[in-house]
């Protein structure tokens, strides 16, 4: 069976009155970016209060479906075939043809649910549902007619063509990416920072990325896993623009002046600095971190209290309260996992003391920092000047 068309059900942006054509065009953009790989040519669009992608000519069925799975915003993605309007009788045909090809099983229940949306058929959606249940059970005996809880629920919809379809893939849900701001992730090559960029993307929100590194003690391999982990989240997100701080000098500097129980939580503390002035210079409402309480020393509430004491933006931690296990589960999802535990250690996990402080006291940490004072905002500024932008997005 060759599908013509996909309909695309929405969830959320039904419901947003007045504005929901600007959440609908944010949909059909997105749809357009994730179909732009795929072989074959789309053309989506709206009508009448719904979104379509036809499918021209020759197209990879299999990749257009993935694609569109990727797309926040869509609850269900519906294989349609496209007939033109005929008669009751022809019409009848096609329908059969339709269960013919789409069930080689075919027993089942079903129901017909028809909608005349071009009112100068001569039947209406009642005389169709009937007319066209009849020709069903005419041709398979086998299959039952059941009106509350159907294997097969048969949509024929008669507009300025006929359009026919049972099966509803489920898509993501969510909103569509660019409705609701952006904000700056705080992107490592572990498996929480991928999932908490995906998680508040599925909001409608655009994503930036700041990878900190620090070489000699990272590796170049150990940036590219990270682009890599930015490319397998812009499949969702869209495209991500991915700062790349050169980190070294700062940790070395924390290393050599503050108490090593502290390192981890004064490192953090200058990361959300970086991290909050390039989201301010790119108008970003907010930091994104994968952090989840408790998970290591650097994520208790008195640490994430320290964290947070040096920002100014808002910061979103998605993951808060899941375990490990739940983060997993989504990472595998999304295609991040593997690439996530891939053995080339990030500037978090080279520098840590062996005995870090759990519970830091926010005054204790700036009285060391004061030790600080004499060349950080020199290694600041230089960091930041040196900073490498990577324009990150999948299938590229």
């Amino acid at each position: 069976m060759k599908f013509h068309s996909f309909l695309i059900k929405y969830g959320e942006i039904g419901i947003k009155g007045k504005n929901r054509y600007m959440f609908e065009d944010a949909l059909v953009r997105q749809i357009r970016y994730a179909l732009r790989t795929v072989d074959g040519e789309f053309l989506v669009h709206k009508c009448h209060g719904r979104v379509y992608v036809d499918c021209e000519g020759e197209y990879d069925y299999e990749e257009a479906v993935e694609s569109l799975k990727k797309v926040f915003g869509i609850v269900g993605i519906c294989p349609v075939v496209r007939v033109e309007v005929k008669d009751p009788e022809l019409l009848k045909k096609d329908v059969v043809s339709y269960v013919e090809q789409v069930y080689p099983d075919r027993n089942k229940t079903f129901k017909v649910e028809a909608r005349r949306a071009n009112k100068r058929y001569p039947q209406n959606s009642m005389e169709l549902n009937c007319s066209l249940g009849e020709a069903v059970l005419e041709a398979f005996p086998e299959m039952k007619v059941d009106v509350h809880n159907p294997d097969i629920r048969l949509n024929v919809e008669i507009r300025e063509e006929v359009y026919i379809y049972s099966e509803i893939i489920p898509g993501p849900g969510g909103m569509p990416v660019g409705t609701n701001g952006s904000a700056m992730l705080l992107l490592s090559g572990g498996i929480d920072s991928p999932v908490a960029g995906y998680m508040v993307a599925k909001r409608g929100v655009e994503i930036e990325a700041v990878y900190f590194h620090a070489p000699p003690y990272t590796s170049e391999r150990a940036k590219e896993k990270v682009v890599d982990l930015a490319r397998l989240v812009s499949a969702y997100a869209g495209p991500i623009k991915l700062h790349v701080v050169n980190f070294t000098d700062i940790q070395l500097y924390i290393y050599e002046k503050c108490p090593h129980e502290e390192l981890t939580i004064i490192m953090r503390r200058y990361m959300m600095r970086i991290a909050e002035h390039f989201a301010k210079k790119d108008g970003c409402l907010g930091l994104i971190t994968g952090e989840s309480i408790g998970q290591v020393a650097s994520q208790t509430m008195q640490s994430l209290a320290a964290t947070n004491a040096v920002c100014t933006l808002p910061v979103y931690r998605p993951l808060i309260g899941f375990d490990k296990r739940e983060i997993v589960e989504i990472s595998e999802k999304i295609d991040t996992y593997e690439v996530s535990i891939q053995p080339y250690e990030d500037c978090c996990t080279i520098f840590v003391a062996k005995h870090p402080v759990t519970k830091p006291d926010v005054s204790r940490i700036e009285k060391s920092e004061q030790k600080l004072t004499e060349q950080i905002d020199e290694l600041m500024e230089k960091a930041i000047e040196t900073t490498e932008v990577i324009y990150v997005k999948y299938g590229e």
